[in-house]
């Protein structure tokens, strides 16, 4: 994190971390610490960490600084707090973490709040976890856990290894699949022929490996959860996890749609766990993978860098998920990418598994059990293991991500997509010469995806390029201010950049200007009237056309077709019919209106019959700055009201569940 000395290097900070400013001026103008300060603290640490300055007011991305005169009194108060366990359940805060700032003569206070670690979540207030008194971050809001929310966290912070529990005495080895345990016995075997436990009964194999064990505190014994997720039969794995779902799809086309051609899922005609589930689907994955053979001391390898990627993420997911959760564990397939989620968020930041070498695996058992028969990497190294076979294989980095909603689920993405097209890097030297080459490895890679994509966001570089936030809002503010070759449009996180010399798409271009004397609009309307169509037309079912877009754009219901108006609005049914609806349909509704048109935000909201502004916060937004799935016609003005949206091309893999039929 760096430091901060001007207003506009808090707009850098806020793009580089999550970022709360509050007040905090309190009745008398002296400064007081706010009660949602520690809500924003209970919220951060159980999430990503993040900032929050006090005696300053955010608004539309403005920043405004209030002097605080007795920044010491604040400094104590929130120490006296933070040490009452009363109040908040931990102290993440050192002496380091508090810092008086001053910019323009103004005094505020900086809080850098860390992100916990799992020993220490969740953190909550008022001496109770439950009843809403824990928070996470989410969408730069402070939001209430819910009451399973928190008992999740309670259970990850007590036990180490969630598979190594001996379950209750009603589940024994009968429950367990005699051919899983036959083919991993000679998995084993095939490995090792010469182990010693290849001569043991069954009862005594499973033993070794961490399916059966006893208490040695207690004296109790029985199967493990590891065991029985690892050999048992569908229904009763669900009887001790009502949530446990498996599913691998394999999809014919680049698209989120849920059609698949093959798939994998718990319908009866096989064990259902996890064992055979690998041994189902790691042969589908590696089918027809386009990879080249390659040379290990002289000798042809068939099994490519790719291969151990895949075989790797899938373990992964397998051995990292939270079964107790409500996400599925879902494997897809597609032309152009391959997609992993497991149930639960990670258990250390994003960056530090990316970097490898720290682990905190949940089932311990279940990874060591894919080990013993060689497959997974050592704990910690994973991973890294998955970024390299796609680095040596000129790929776009893999990206790895945490979701909150509807469930808590972790999401790894593995584009086989060269990280540029060919001819971009001797295109940009060409165009730009010296005042590229001179550029350090971030910036090249920020001007090369400003050029292919349109637009660059923070976010996006840092998935690109793995360095640190702070570091990239370094590189941008350089890249804008003085190398001058991006210009930047929006504030904080949300910022989008794009070259300077790349002429974006205006809403003056595509609806002419907005009048700006309500008298003039009144006293002519042919002049109101016309303006929108100086460059402009309109196609048989009424949507606007214009030389500036590369599709049509829905910007006013009143003017569509009746036919291709009762198509959209039948598209959106269920939220024009239902009030609550699962997020994911909504979602699924907005890509279905947005597919190959643009549509603007108004007309969005009159389709699901929803708050225009809410839409746009909750849904719109984030669609397309953190997931990717939408695109702005106008993303050099993201905040126009007159902004639309389409779904885009290259869409992330759709990691939601289908109905199993």
């Amino acid at each position: 994190m760096f430091d901060i000395h001007t207003i506009e290097e808090i707009s850098l900070l806020r793009e580089s971390c999550e970022l709360e400013c509050k007040k905090a001026g309190g009745r008398d103008g002296r400064g007081t610490v706010p009660e949602s300060f520690w809500e924003t603290y209970s919220a951060m640490a159980n999430t990503d960490g993040g900032v929050i300055l006090l005696g300053v007011s955010e608004k539309d991305g403005e920043f405004e600084l209030i002097n605080l005169p007795d920044t010491g009194r604040l400094r104590k108060d929130i120490f006296s707090t933070a040490g009452n366990l009363s109040k908040v359940s931990v102290n993440l805060l050192s002496n380091q973490s508090v810092s008086d700032i001053q910019i323009d003569g103004k005094a505020i206070l900086r809080v850098d709040v860390p992100r916990a670690k799992r020993s220490q979540r969740p953190v909550f207030l008022n001496g109770n976890p439950l009843g809403g008194n824990a928070y996470r971050r989410l969408h730069e809001n402070d939001q209430k856990l819910t009451d399973d929310e928190v008992k999740r966290f309670l259970a990850e912070q007590v036990e180490d290894s969630r598979d190594s529990w001996i379950l209750p005495a009603g589940f024994g080895l009968d429950d367990l699949c005699q051919e899983s345990i036959r083919a991993y016995r000679q998995a084993h075997q095939n490995l090792n022929p010469a182990h010693p436990w290849g001569s043991l009964d069954d009862a005594a194999f499973l033993a070794q490996i961490g399916a059966w064990r006893q208490d040695r505190m207690t004296g109790k014994q029985g199967l493990t959860q590891a065991g029985l997720l690892m050999f048992g039969t569908h229904p009763v794995i669900q009887q001790a996890f009502p949530y446990y779902m498996l599913d691998y799809q394999e999809r014919p086309e680049a698209k989120t749609e849920l059609r698949w051609i093959d798939r994998v899922t718990l319908d009866g005609s096989w064990s259902g766990n996890l064992y055979d589930f690998y041994r189902k689907v790691y042969p589908k994955l590696m089918a027809d993978l386009k990879t080249p053979f390659h040379l290990e001391g002289g000798e042809r390898k068939q099994e490519t860098p790719v291969h151990v990627a895949l075989r790797e993420a899938l373990v992964n997911a397998l051995v990292h998920a939270d079964y107790s959760d409500r996400a599925s564990v879902l494997v897809v397939k597609r032309p152009d990418m391959f997609g992993f989620r497991n149930p639960g968020t990670m258990r250390i930041p994003v960056e530090v598994a990316l970097k490898g070498g720290e682990a905190d695996c949940r089932n311990r058992l279940l990874h060591q059990m894919f080990r013993y028969v060689g497959l997974g990497e050592q704990s910690g190294s994973g991973i890294p293991k998955i970024m390299e076979g796609w680095r040596l294989s000129h790929w776009r980095p893999p990206e790895l991500y945490e979701k909150l909603e509807p469930y808590d689920q972790t999401i790894m993405e593995l584009r086989m997509l060269d990280l540029f097209p060919p001819g971009t890097v001797s295109l940009l030297r060409k165009k730009y010469g010296p005042r590229y080459e001179q550029l350090g490895y971030e910036g090249q890679v920020a001007v090369a995806l400003a050029l292919t994509e349109g637009t660059l966001t923070h976010g996006r570089l840092a998935q690109l390029t793995g360095r640190h936030p702070a570091d990239l809002s370094r590189v941008l503010h350089q890249l804008v201010h003085d190398a001058q070759l991006l210009i930047s449009a929006g504030n904080g996180r949300g910022a989008v950049y794009h070259l300077a010399d790349l002429d974006l798409p205006q809403p003056d271009d595509v609806f002419g200007k907005e009048i700006s004397s309500p008298h003039l609009a009144a006293s002519s309307p042919h002049l109101a009237a016309s303006s929108p169509h100086l460059d402009s037309s309109r196609d048989v079912q009424g949507r606007l056309v214009s030389s500036h877009l590369p599709h049509p754009i829905v910007d006013d219901v009143k003017f569509l077709a009746p036919n291709f108006c009762a198509q959209m609005e039948q598209l959106a049914n269920i939220p024009r019919t239902k009030r609550k609806i699962d997020r994911e349909i909504m979602k699924r509704t907005i890509h279905a209106l947005c597919k190959n048109q643009y549509v603007t935000l108004d007309c969005i909201a009159v389709f699901v019959r929803r708050n225009a502004k809410s839409m746009q916060s909750q849904f719109l937004t984030p669609m397309v700055r953190d997931e990717r799935s939408l695109e702005w016609a106008f993303p050099a003005t993201p905040n126009d009201p007159r902004q639309a949206y389409i779904t885009a091309k290259e869409m992330p893999v759709d990691m939601e569940m289908e109905e199993s039929e």
